[in-house]
């Protein structure tokens, strides 16, 4: 069964969601890498929504949510989440998100841990703020005439080589995520991004956690990836080859790797 629907935030901001699988299953929800959209997991959708009732909802700022004006924050990003869990009735969820999702993660891991129940962090870091120019980033693409030089920098941090070098269906789906994100709700996420550290307080995650990491993964590396593993007690730390759209670079990989740890919570 599946069904989509918006839900408004405490702040007025209308964020869309979508359920896939049956309703009698364990909840997962899932949150996207920054400028894209829950789309983004479409290829994972036939092995995750056989065990689970699948929730996935477009961050604020893309695909079919509000892009309010401004910067956001990851505390603003996890209570979204929360949020949305209360509209649909959800009390505990497991939950998995790349990238920006995996900052998202870890808040609630550590604000709300009465809602999740194992927690899957992707391609993610707990800072970057001293390693990406976040300012110069937000000033850039509220400027740009369009999307494409940005969209462009996106394809060569998430994909290989390979993958770009001929006309690619997968790559031109991302591509054109990046391409329909509101610059408002990009530049609102990069603000988030650029004022979040969340690398001493992770310690309070007590959730089960799976660290998954992409040994050529430039911009979330496979040391951050590390360093989350180390920080968080109840942790299992898996790389694979690969850089950061591990979904579908590695997707029978990842897959299986979600799929066997969440089993567990059925031991």
């Amino acid at each position: 069964m599946s069904s989509d629907g918006h839900f408004t935030t405490a702040d007025g901001c209308r964020i869309a969601y979508r359920i896939d699988g049956p309703d009698d299953r364990p909840v997962l929800a899932l949150s996207n890498s920054i400028a894209t959209n829950l789309h983004m997991w479409d290829r994972s959708m036939p092995p995750l929504s056989r065990s689970f009732r699948v929730l996935r909802y477009d961050t604020r700022g893309h695909g079919g949510s509000d892009a309010p004006t401004g910067a956001y924050s990851i505390d603003r990003l996890g209570r979204d989440v929360v949020e949305l869990l209360d509209a649909l009735d959800i009390d505990r969820a497991h939950f998995l998100g790349l990238s920006l999702g995996g900052f998202v993660g870890q808040w609630l891991g550590i604000f709300a841990p009465d809602r999740i129940d194992r927690l899957i962090l992707s391609n993610t870091s707990s800072y970057l703020a001293s390693e990406l120019p976040f300012d110069e980033q937000i000033r850039a693409v509220l400027a740009a005439k369009d999307m494409n030089g940005i969209a462009d920098g996106f394809m060569r941090n998430w994909f290989p080589a390979t993958m770009l070098a001929a006309p690619n269906e997968i790559v031109d789906e991302f591509r054109n995520m990046v391409l329909t994100t509101p610059p408002r709700g990009l530049a609102g996420c990069y603000a988030a991004l650029r004022d979040v550290d969340l690398r001493r307080i992770i310690s309070l995650i007590a959730a089960p956690t799976l660290v998954i990491g992409g040994e050529s993964d430039t911009v979330t590396r496979a040391s951050h990836s590390a360093d989350i593993a180390a920080t968080i007690a109840n942790t299992k730390l898996v790389l694979l080859p690969g850089i950061h759209i591990l979904n579908i670079e590695q997707a029978d990989r990842f897959n299986s790797e979600v799929a066997s740890f969440l089993a567990l919570s059925a031991t």
